[in-house]
């Protein structure tokens, strides 16, 4: 097998893995706080043809060989976390986060024992609703996402709204519950949105249903130079805030995708012709006779 073909086989699996991931992208266009992602690709190898002796000529300042590559290979697929624009939806319970941010929730599941399991995910979809408690006794509700799974306040603690109360969300994430039947009452605070700062956004994996998780190994000390918990010390220099009554909308610009996945398309192709014309060559070379 010649040069120009492995170099091409080998970059078109990684070229058809860019294409997947612009799919992806495009799939997500109208989804809710979708952040595009992005690939990363480096040499599989390089090595340096030498040249014989007779190339070094009077005058030539670079050293005999050149580099020969053996084609690209797809490093990683990070999440682009640029801001997405927002929709104002006049909802109460839709939030948008400003900011290099995330929520943090909860996803409660049964293990083979019927054993509760709390597993912790995070993502920018903001569309919440109030579920009912899993007890039948207990009036009040819970803050939750569309799946049902708990929005983790700064205590680590799901927020709890009490019945016939409407929340109102500061901009800090600190969420006032106004009773509905007596509207005398003044409101009372019954929690605080917990938001993290995504430091180092290439670690973070999706899971599926737009959230966000990380390695089984990662420590909490690690978590914390990952995601990193939003607290009024450190909100200064990269502020974060929640907005209430919006949701933010995909940062994937659709005219974007389409002009790269024209580009990829295209270098696509451009391999496979290097592939076929390689096997005709090596084709021609085997039938040769003298």
């Amino acid at each position: 097998m010649n040069n120009s073909m492995i170099n091409s086989s080998v970059s078109m699996r990684s070229i058809q893995q860019k294409l997947d991931l612009i799919a992806n992208n495009i799939a997500n266009v109208n989804t809710t706080g979708y952040k595009r992602k992005e690939a990363s690709f480096q040499d599989v190898l390089t090595s340096v043809k030498q040249q014989p002796g007779s190339f070094q000529k009077e005058g030539r300042l670079t050293p005999l060989g050149y580099n020969q590559g053996w084609g690209s290979k797809l490093v990683e697929a990070h999440v682009n976390m640029e801001q997405g624009s927002l929709q104002a939806t006049d909802n109460p319970l839709d939030f948008a986060i400003e900011g290099n941010g995330l929520f943090e929730i909860a996803e409660v599941t049964l293990d083979t024992t019927n054993v509760p399991v709390t597993t912790t995910h995070w993502t920018r979809n903001g569309a919440f609703e109030i579920s009912p408690s899993i007890d039948p006794e207990d009036p009040d509700g819970y803050l939750t996402t569309k799946d049902g799974h708990y929005i983790v306040g700064a205590d680590n603690n799901p927020i709890r709204v009490p019945n016939s109360h409407r929340i109102d969300v500061q901009p800090n994430g600190v969420v006032l519950a106004y009773n509905e039947v007596d509207k005398t009452a003044m409101p009372i605070e019954i929690g605080q949105i917990k938001t993290v700062r995504v430091v180092r956004p290439q670690l973070l994996q999706q899971v599926g249903d737009n959230l966000y998780g990380l390695a089984a190994d990662i420590t909490p000390q690690q978590r914390e130079e990952i995601l990193q918990t939003v607290t009024a010390d450190n909100n200064n220099i990269d502020p974060i805030t929640v907005r209430q009554g919006f949701i933010e909308q995909s940062n994937v610009r659709l005219a974007d995708e389409m002009t790269e996945l024209l580009t990829i398309q295209r270098t696509f192709t451009l391999n496979s012709r290097a592939v076929t014309s390689a096997d005709q060559m090596t084709n021609l070379a085997n039938n040769l006779r003298v």
